[in-house]
């Protein structure tokens, strides 16, 4: 998925998840997107995309940590896991590509296990 179709799927997606109480774009070019999605002031999801790269960070964020996230880096994927944020899951379930529907399913599960808003 490139620029183009990233930008449609953040508004859709904000839309759609009533816990997403807002979208910030922080950076946009033809080739480069940086956004958050808030959940709350200090919990959030930050979605960077850089074609030009072939990269992609999906990333949930809670008092200024990385929780979890799931990167792809020249098309091969991995995940940071919440037992260890730092390392990176290279397992077959790390490698493997998400969209960011399946990020936000993911983050939704992880809130609730979590106990977070």
């Amino acid at each position: 998925m490139n620029i183009a179709d990233w930008l449609p799927s953040l508004h859709y997606e904000a839309q759609k998840r009533a816990y997403i109480s807002r979208l910030v774009v922080l950076e946009q070019s033809a080739s480069l997107l940086k956004a958050r999605m808030y959940i709350a002031t200090d919990l959030f999801v930050q979605v960077y995309r850089n074609d030009r790269f072939d990269t992609t960070n999906l990333v949930l964020m809670y008092n200024e940590q990385r929780i979890y996230a799931r990167d792809q880096l020249g098309g091969a994927w991995h995940r940071h896991t919440t037992d260890d944020p730092q390392a990176h899951d290279a397992s077959v379930t790390g490698r493997r590509p998400v969209s960011l529907t399946e990020f936000l399913d993911e983050v939704e599960d992880l809130l609730a296990a979590l106990e977070l808003p």
